[in-house]
């Protein structure tokens, strides 16, 4: 296949393009600067320069492409409004290139929050959420808008710890928080549950799901849930510090913009995606991840 993928250069995606070229697909990659054109083309993708603003490379991309994977965003929350809204004018015009093809729309989305308390699954609906826990809701709703004009429209529901060697995400951040305070927090009693997921299983997954996968929901989840205590206690026996419960009132004050997430219990099943794509995760879990010390070993900016 001939694939078109956005955010070719990040931590997910620099994984995807490997993935796919070793199967035998024909990558083009946007890259928005020379850094990000350099990863891609180490990675074996054809490089085709621009950005989420540029609508008419987006197009052309899309165009020429028999699948299009969408990783990319613009992570400046400051400025939330716009980079949703670039989000979704991007989701549009790629869309609108394969509409009626039948060809393959994949747009990356979460499960935290999918379902709070319960196994999310890949037939839950999102219609519940907002903006605040799904940043990607107004472009994945325009991906899903197109599932009824001729687009195999798929959302890539990823777990939201994606972990692995060079992982800047969620478990840094509270890494460098337990750092920064003394402390390795969790919230409440810290049952509460997240999933997560290698990010080599994550690729080779979104390499299965723009082969095959049927319009509609992917879970890019290897492990269901794991509590956040749990966590807390590889970081603070890696770090010396005390684990300690932090209350709910006092999350924000402690994690920052973490707080209003790291409570939530949000399980989430993979099930029906190993069923329909033939998929099981084989790399190491989460914890297996920290045990083995690198994430200690670097600092978030």
């Amino acid at each position: 296949m001939r694939i078109f993928i956005t955010g070719g250069s990040g931590f997910i995606g620099s994984a995807v393009i490997p993935e796919l070229v070793q199967a035998g697909h024909q990558v083009t990659a946007l890259a928005r600067s020379a850094a990000a054109a350099r990863i891609v083309a180490d990675a074996g993708a054809r490089v085709m320069h621009g950005d989420l603003e540029d609508l008419e490379t987006l197009r052309a991309g899309a165009a020429a492409s028999e699948g299009v994977i969408h990783l990319a965003f613009i992570h400046d929350f400051a400025n939330f409004a716009h980079s949703a809204h670039v989000d979704q004018r991007a989701i549009e015009e790629m869309g609108a290139a394969l509409e009626g093809s039948g060809r393959p729309l994949l747009v990356a989305a979460g499960t935290l929050a999918v379902q709070v308390g319960r196994v999310a699954t890949e037939r839950d609906d999102v219609a519940h959420l907002d903006s605040i826990v799904a940043p990607r809701l107004a472009g994945y709703r325009m991906a899903e808008s197109f599932a009824a004009r001729g687009v195999r429209s798929v959302a890539l529901r990823f777990a939201p710890s994606v972990h692995g060697d060079g992982d800047h995400g969620f478990v840094p951040r509270i890494i460098d928080i337990a750092r920064q305070t003394g402390v390795s927090g969790y919230i409440g009693d810290g049952s509460n549950r997240w999933p997560a997921v290698h990010r080599l299983d994550a690729a080779r997954l979104v390499r299965l799901a723009v082969e095959s996968a049927a319009a509609g929901a992917v879970h890019v989840v290897g492990e269901e849930g794991i509590p956040i205590r749990a966590i807390a206690e590889v970081i603070g026996r890696k770090l010396s510090v005390p684990v300690v419960s932090i209350p709910s009132e006092k999350a924000s004050e402690h994690f920052g913009f973490l707080g209003a997430f790291l409570g939530l219990d949000s399980p989430a099943s993979n099930e029906l995606t190993r069923e329909m794509l033939g998929w099981t995760p084989t790399h190491p879990g989460l914890i297996e991840d920290l045990e083995r010390g690198k994430y200690f070993q670097m600092q978030m900016a």
